[in-house]
């Protein structure tokens, strides 16, 4: 793929516009995903998503792209996180929740992740993104985008400890229907799926009419519903039912809020209304389309070969 071509396909996550987000961030860091493209499908990104205001990053760890996030600064988090999955070869790594540099300082910042800093904390650092201090004491756990049990060497797993690939996620989701969605879904990737997977999990945020009523202590965005979808290249043609519907492509939406609708989820797994429904991928694209105004396409060609 030449360069230009790369631009062309990693600025379609950039197209539309979310009235109530602020300008892009210029500078030193990346306007695009030309860096990281491995991580997506076709080295395609998701286009038709409405998100002015957000900053691509490509997740660099100890010298190595490790998977993508599109962030937005303002709202101090991330949009969706892209990666291949993989089944661990470990545990889940001690909880030590990094940085960007890059979001801080545009023109000099590090593109390398970095570990907690001392107190007092850099105000750059705070106005750019979430900070752990934002999630201590608060009613909220700190949810993977991209899980670190998604991911096969403990550098990868290491590298999904960063504060712009987590969202603030009610503990009965985090721990419930949604940890088991992403059980499954490694699962259903060792069983069947030859090829690679790539996957991309995301936030739908609440509605554009009171978006300050729903940020963690006055600074985190918080969703309303999480979702996911993946695109395994390869699978078994041998596949066994339910699983059958599984592939090339599923897709799911969990709610974030026990209190939301049955607007989009209406799921067959509950716990105290965190409801995580499994779907198409085109049936996922379509709710994006309803909630974000913009006519979604996650995977290049919608992962056929």
């Amino acid at each position: 793929m030449s360069h230009k071509k790369m631009l062309q396909c990693s600025m379609g996550a950039l197209l539309l516009l979310l009235p109530w987000f602020g300008g892009l961030v210029l500078g030193k860091i990346s306007k695009d995903f030309s860096q990281c493209l491995d991580f997506f499908y076709k080295e395609t990104p998701p286009t038709g998503i409405p998100a002015e205001g957000y900053q691509p990053i490509c997740q660099r760890y100890q010298n190595q792209y490790r998977f993508a996030s599109l962030y937005h600064r303002e709202h101090r988090s991330p949009l969706y996180s892209a990666y291949i999955l993989s089944h661990p070869d470990g545990k889940r790594p001690k909880s030590t929740w990094m940085f960007e540099p890059q979001l801080a300082y545009p023109t000099n910042g590090s593109d390398e992740m970095q570990d907690p800093i001392d107190t007092p904390v850099d105000q750059n650092l705070k106005e750019s993104q979430a900070m752990d201090e934002d999630y201590k004491n608060s009613n909220f756990t700190r949810g993977h985008l991209n899980p670190s049990m998604h991911q096969k060497i403990e550098q990868d797993r290491d590298a999904t400890f960063t504060l712009t690939n987590i969202v603030p996620q009610q503990k009965g989701s985090n721990s419930g229907p949604w940890e088991k969605l992403e059980q499954e879904v490694l699962k259903q990737f060792k069983k069947y799926c030859n090829g690679i997977m790539y996957v991309i999990t995301g936030v739908m945020p609440y509605g554009p009419d009171n978006p300050d009523q729903h940020l963690m202590k006055h600074r985190v965005s918080v969703p309303e519903y999480m979702w996911s979808a993946y695109c395994c290249t390869s699978f078994k043609s041998k596949l066994e039912t339910p699983d059958r519907n599984a592939f090339p492509t599923y897709a799911a939406v969990g709610r974030n809020d026990h209190n939301s609708t049955n607007e989009f989820v209406n799921g067959t797994i509950s716990k105290k209304g965190y409801d995580v429904k499994r779907m198409s991928l085109g049936e996922l694209e379509d709710i994006l389309r309803q909630r974000l105004n913009g006519t979604i396409t996650l995977f290049n060609g919608q992962c056929n070969q």
